[in-house]
C-alpha cells in the first residue's frame, strides 16, 4: 500500500503523541514514581515500584485498571490479596479499597484511570511550577 498522507507538522504531532518517559516521574509513595497523562475522560500513569515498596490501602471515585507489564505484586482488594504478575489486569471499580505489597523485582504497572485523577493532575501542575 503506498503512503498518500502527509506528514504531520511538530505542533500537530504533539498535540497527538506524547513519549511518557519524557514526563517527570511524580513520587505516588514511598518507591514507588510514575509519570502521569491525562485526557479529557482518562488518566493513564505508567508506575515503576522498587523490590519491596508498599502503596498503602487507598480509595478513589476513579474506576481503574491496572495492567502489570513487568514484574510481580500481591494486591490487596477490600482486605485480601491477590497475586498477580506480568500480563495480569486487574479491573477496580469505583471506591474499592485497595492496596499492594511489591515483591523482590519491583514492578512495572500501567493504571488507567476515568474519570481523569484530579489529584494526579493538581500535583504534576505543581511540579511544574
Amino acid at each position: 500500500m503506498e503512503r498518500k498522507e502527509m506528514n504531520a507538522s511538530q505542533e500537530e504531532y504533539e498535540k497527538y503523541v506524547v513519549c511518557y518517559t519524557d514526563v517527570p516521574a511524580l513520587e505516588l509513595s514511598t518507591g514507588i514514581n510514575a509519570q502521569i497523562i491525562s485526557a479529557e475522560e482518562i488518566t493513564l500513569s505508567f508506575a515503576t515500584a522498587k523490590p519491596h515498596a508498599v502503596l498503602p490501602p487507598h480509595r478513589h471515585e476513579n474506576e481503574q485498571m491496572l495492567i502489570v507489564l513487568d514484574g510481580a505484586i500481591d494486591i490487596v482488594i477490600e482486605g485480601k490479596l491477590y497475586p498477580v504478575e506480568k500480563g495480569d489486569v486487574v479491573v477496580l471499580p469505583s471506591n474499592t479499597e485497595h492496596g499492594a505489597y511489591f515483591r523482590d523485582k519491583g514492578a512495572r504497572v500501567l493504571d488507567v484511570f476515568s474519570p481523569p485523577r484530579q489529584d494526579f493532575i493538581a500535583r504534576q501542575k505543581a511540579a511544574k511550577k
